[in-house]
């Protein structure tokens, strides 16, 4: 059998698993079989580690639930954070994680229920996003999807983003055309989706498509990307609150476009993942 620990940040759950207590290997079809809403544990994702670093005290691996992995996660890493201070691995000090994003920096405040992660520095850069063409900053451009045209900005905190400036924003919206973008031919890498409503200087409100998961409640990277294009377009100042369906993050973008997060996490549960659900055909 292998443990499991459950937490939400913000209504985007994932299950935590330490390599050292995990006896199933963890192929993209386990993902999905331990993923799955009602044959499985049910999650947005698995986070796998602590892993050993060259760089960091911990490295972690962040999968989807469609069995691919993610550069990063800005939940993943609060819920990452709040797991290794729950077992006593870390305390109020700030600690690095190595991601395959890139290392980030994170802190545990009030005894767990909150955690701010530094999350590095965001790029419009077009070939480190990467969106196909010309090296470029991918700003104000067009992306033509099913029957409609959008003006995108596109980003890069360690993963990819697409980042849609409306009038307004709904989940229905993010339903319809978030897997279509996605998958667009700009998007080598496939990209997380963001249609982003700015409310004022200090607010912004955003619907989530997100790689490899789908619709989703709250999303810590794409808040950070969001928020970003929020400033980089003149539109917010620097201390930026995100508001999504399953709550909301304060971001700091700095003025060289580095990322400060910060929100809660909530613990779920802990438990074991049976074989017998392992065998079985989903």
């Amino acid at each position: 059998m292998t443990k499991f620990w459950k937490y939400h940040a913000l209504g985007n759950d994932y299950l935590v698993l330490d390599p050292q207590q995990a006896t199933e290997a963890l192929t993209p079809d386990t993902i999905r079989r331990i993923c799955h809403r009602h044959f499985g544990v049910g999650s947005d994702g698995i986070l796998l580690g602590p892993l050993p670093s060259k760089s960091a005290p911990f490295a972690l691996r962040i999968f989807n639930p469609d069995g691919s992995e993610a550069e990063k996660s800005g939940n993943g890493l609060r819920i990452f954070s709040r797991f290794l201070w729950d077992q006593g691995r870390v305390r109020e000090q700030e600690f690095a994680i190595e991601t395959p994003g890139g290392l980030v920096r994170a802190q545990v405040l009030e005894q767990g229920r909150t955690v701010r992660v530094e999350m590095g520095q965001v790029s419009f850069w077009s070939d480190q996003i990467p969106v196909t063409g010309r090296r470029r900053e991918v700003l104000g451009e067009t992306l033509t999807v099913g029957d409609r045209a959008f003006s995108f900005c596109a980003a890069t905190v360690g993963n990819p983003h697409c980042v849609i400036p409306l009038t307004e924003v709904a989940p229905e919206l993010a339903r319809a055309f978030g897997p279509l973008i996605e998958v667009h031919p700009l998007f080598p890498n496939r990209t997380n989706v963001q249609f982003l409503q700015v409310l004022d200087r200090r607010n912004i409100q955003i619907e989530i498509w997100e790689r490899g998961a789908g619709y989703t409640l709250a999303s810590g990277s794409s808040s950070s990307a969001a928020a970003a294009v929020a400033r980089r377009l003149g539109r917010c100042d620097g201390a930026i609150t995100v508001h999504m369906p399953g709550g909301n993050l304060a971001i700091e973008v700095r003025d060289d476009y580095s990322i400060r997060m910060t929100g809660t996490v909530t613990k779920v549960a802990d438990g074991e993942i049976a074989a017998e659900m392992l065998e079985r055909q989903v």
